[in-house]
Formats: structure tokens, C-alpha cells, sequence
């Protein structure tokens, strides 16, 4: 079977997956089922014809590098036709949420107090909130008195805000000043309207956030 043959499957696996599927797993499923050896360098190249189907027959999706990953996404001009269908709870990040998890992005990682140093105000219900909506995680705890948590953003955070990896923020030095009313513009623009909202999967105690904070 020759690459051109797997598309249809690479295109399949792509649309199934709930997260971003990565390359070497779309080469390893393959791989198990088929028994037969794609390269990385064919992967992509099916990927690329893909894209330009999608785009070429002007479908309402697209196929976007994301978190690691590939994803279908519906495309922002159709955004009120997917609202009018999806019954699920808007993803809603105010600015104070957006102006901390952006703090977080850039210094990760980062304890609470250091979070409400720079913004000026408390923190915790914040903190909180990304911790249920998975856009931040406990990474450790700080070699400090009281061993306060560290915080990092997730592979969700890089989903939401269709980031490929953390370097695909601007430089910190495209925001001179930075402080809490300062905050990096791709956060924002990168939001899309209408995000499922999976925090009900987990909840976060309200001691998780303020424990030895």
C-alpha cells in the first residue's frame, strides 16, 4: 500500500481523536494495524494534502497544528451557526483569568504568591478556576518555607489558545512593562468563541489553591 492509500486512514484517525493527534501516534496506530512502515516525512507530506483539500474544496473545517498535534477545527466565520448547535457551556475566561494565566505562560514555572505580586490582588478563586478547567497544573512544590505549589500551564492551555508549543508566544520583549494590564495580545485573539467547558470532570478543592500558598 503506498502513502497516497493512507490518507483516507491518516484523515479518519485525525477526525476520531478528542485531542490533537500527534505524528508518532498516527505512525504507530498505522503501523499496528496495517504492519506496514510509513515514515515521519510521509506523515506530514499526507497531512499537507489534507490541508489543501480542505482548503481547495473550501470546506467549514480546517486541520491546524496545535498542542503537538493535529486537530479539525470548524472555521471562525461559522462560529454562530456551531453556537446555535452545541448546547454545552461556553468556555469564558474573563480578563482577570486571561491576564493570570498569561503571568503563569510566561514565568512557569510559579508559585501563588509570585502570581499576586505581580498582579496586585489575591489570586486564589483564579487559580482555582484554571485548575478545574485544566489550563494549569500543579508541577511541584517551591524549596521555600512552607513548600507553596508550583504552577504550569498544560497541553490544554496550548489547545485552547492553538499554540504548537510554548515558544509560539511573542517574546516578552514585544511587551515592554509587562504587568496585569499588559496582557499578551495572542491570548486573546487565539480564544475561540465557543470551547467545550470539561471542567465538570474534575473539581479542585478550594484547600488545593490556598495550601501553604
Amino acid at each position: 500500500m503506498n502513502s497516497e492509500n493512507f490518507k483516507p486512514i491518516v484523515d479518519a484517525l485525525i477526525f476520531a481523536s478528542d485531542t490533537p493527534l500527534s505524528i508518532q501516534k498516527i505512525k504507530q496506530v498505522i503501523e499496528e494495524v496495517s504492519q506496514e512502515l510509513l515514515t515521519t516525512r510521509e506523515i506530514r507530506e499526507i497531512i499537507e494534502q489534507i490541508k489543501n483539500d480542505n482548503r481547495d474544496q473550501q470546506r467549514g473545517f480546517y486541520l491546524q497544528e496545535v498542542a503537538g498535534g493535529y486537530q479539525f477545527r470548524t472555521r471562525p466565520n461559522y462560529a454562530s451557526w456551531i453556537k446555535k448547535l452545541k448546547k454545552s457551556r461556553p468556555f469564558r475566561l474573563t480578563q482577570s483569568t486571561l491576564e493570570t494565566i498569561a503571568i503563569i505562560a510566561y514565568k512557569q514555572p510559579i508559585i501563588r504568591a509570585e502570581i499576586e505580586k505581580v498582579r496586585g490582588v489575591d489570586c486564589g478563586g483564579v487559580v482555582k478556576s484554571l485548575l478545574e478547567k485544566k489550563l494549569i497544573k500543579i508541577i511541584g512544590r517551591k524549596n521555600i518555607p512552607g513548600r507553596p505549589f508550583l504552577f504550569g500551564t498544560t497541553k490544554r492551555f496550548l489547545e485552547v489558545f492553538a499554540l504548537e508549543k510554548l515558544s509560539d508566544l511573542p517574546s516578552l520583549k514585544e511587551f515592554e512593562g509587562f504587568d496585569d494590564t499588559k496582557v499578551p495580545a495572542i491570548l486573546i485573539d487565539n480564544l475561540p468563541e465557543n470551547i467545550p467547558d470539561d471542567s465538570s470532570e474534575d473539581t479542585v478543592s478550594e484547600d488545593t489553591v490556598s495550601e501553604n500558598q
